[in-house]
């Protein structure tokens, strides 16, 4: 049985789905103003991960991750290099999908955008006035009343009161309380704006992902996912939001994965302590960057430096190895790494264990080179998005100077077969200083791999 750790509950509970065999998945997806950071390159692998093991479970999953194309942030860079805002979120959306596509990242199957969604924004906003959690503001925005939310605070485990009196509070006349929220802003001179009941202008952030959810998957579905920092009061307002407009349980099951941090500090863009996924990608191949992401539990903080990554590369390397000169063919997996690989999965999806298991078949297959366990490696791994490259292009990498290095292994092999032993290491440390390793079985076969 899958179970999965409920934000809302705070504890691990049997997944049930609200129709049998159908799982609906929204995760809160991109700002797009900048290039995706290692924070964003998270959250897309590890929903990535989670929907592919759902469908490798036999669950019909529909993922949706939308995409924010109209905020604050992005009207200021759209200023800031003086260029319309549309044409800076294309940019920035094509971009994320490269990154995406890189890291094996398959696409949700809907990807609504804020700005293709106003129709439904405007009518959610509708309903909460008519329902009497929002109001117009004094300065003509429309705000949603917290206070008229009984159950706010009970994701994040914060309570109204303590809210009120304990944290900073912008100061704003045009609000009731301090602690409700923007549903509707009307427009500033030179904002791009649509037209609305209230007036000119666009919508809040949070009420975007309660509009997009719902209409894409219902009132209530499944799973909501993100990053541990939309816990509150994003999430939090999404619940007061869409339980406000429907009268109906909006999600059952809340995932949040951990902060990516660098010097204990969480990766984000305002603390300017980020690394894009494009610059990453530059030092380390993409496959390198997801056995990184994966190889730590999705709740648990990432700890992002150079020891970690290359960790990631030597391990990655070591499947690859394991499945070197091994066909893969067609046949049934050894059950018993199965059994163990789907147990951790099962528990809350504990991919480090997951990984764990990989490196058990790959120490069984080096002993063996059973098809069996190859195929099994081969299987097992492609549910977590992994070792699908080929073995020798993983390991030797893009050349152009192949038949050089095979040319100097075997004057090498040739100085080894004359006894000149000074020869043959001042060949192998030449090609060390290239980054190409050597490896020599016990046949008198000499591999090699880039480091």
């Amino acid at each position: 049985m899958l179970k999965i750790y409920n934000t809302l509950t705070r504890s691990k509970e049997v997944f049930t789905p609200r129709i049998t065999g159908k799982v609906g998945l929204y995760v809160c997806g991109m700002t797009v103003y900048d290039y995706c950071h290692v924070g964003h390159a998270r959250v897309m692998v590890v929903f990535d991960t989670v929907v592919r093991y759902l469908r490798y479970s036999n669950y019909e999953v529909n993922y949706v991750r939308n995409i924010t194309d109209i905020d604050d942030k992005i009207i200021h860079r759209a200023n800031e290099n003086g260029e319309d805002y549309h044409a800076l979120t294309e940019r920035f959306i094509d971009a994320m999908h490269e990154d995406e596509r890189a890291l094996s990242v398959l696409p949700p199957d809907i990807e609504p955008r804020a700005t293709s969604s106003i129709h439904d924004i405007i009518a959610m906003i509708e309903k909460l006035i008519a329902n009497d959690f929002a109001y117009v503001g004094t300065n003509g925005d429309v705000f949603y009343a917290v206070d008229k939310f009984k159950n706010y605070g009970q994701l994040s485990g914060k309570n109204l009161d303590d809210l009120q009196a304990g944290e900073r509070v912008d100061v704003d006349l045009a609000k009731r309380n301090p602690m409700d929220f923007v549903l509707w802003k009307m427009a500033k001179e030179g904002e791009p704006f649509w037209q609305s009941p209230w007036g000119n202008g666009r919508p809040g952030w949070h009420i975007e992902c309660s509009a997009m959810s719902t209409c894409c998957l219902g009132n209530s579905f499944d799973i909501h996912g993100g990053g541990m920092d939309l816990q509150f009061p994003h999430h939090e307002n999404e619940i007061a939001q869409s339980e406000g407009a429907t009268g109906e349980k909006f999600v059952n099951l809340w995932m949040h994965n951990g902060f990516v941090r660098i010097n204990e500090e969480k990766m984000s863009k305002s603390l300017g302590n980020f690394f894009t996924v494009r610059e990453v990608l530059k030092q380390y191949r993409p496959e390198i960057i997801r056995f990184f992401i994966l190889s730590s539990h999705y709740r648990s903080p990432l700890n992002y430096s150079d020891e970690s990554l290359n960790d990631a590369a030597a391990g990655l390397t070591r499947l690859y190895t394991a499945l070197r000169d091994v066909e893969i063919v067609d046949i049934d997996i050894d059950l018993e790494f199965k059994s163990r690989f789907k147990q951790a999965m099962n528990d809350d999806f504990n991919t480090p264990v997951a990984l764990a298991v990989l490196f058990d078949i790959a120490r069984e297959l080096n002993k063996t080179k059973s098809l069996v366990l190859a195929t099994t490696l081969k299987s097992l791994a492609a549910i977590l998005g992994l070792l699908q490259d080929n073995p020798e292009n993983f390991l030797k990498g893009e050349n152009d100077d192949d038949a050089e290095i095979e040319a100097q292994i075997q004057a090498r092999i040739d100085a080894k077969n004359a006894k000149n032993w000074t020869l043959a290491d001042q060949i192998r440390d030449e090609l060390k200083a290239k980054n190409i390793i050597l490896e020599d079985s016990p046949d008198g076969l000499t591999r090699w791999r880039k480091e």
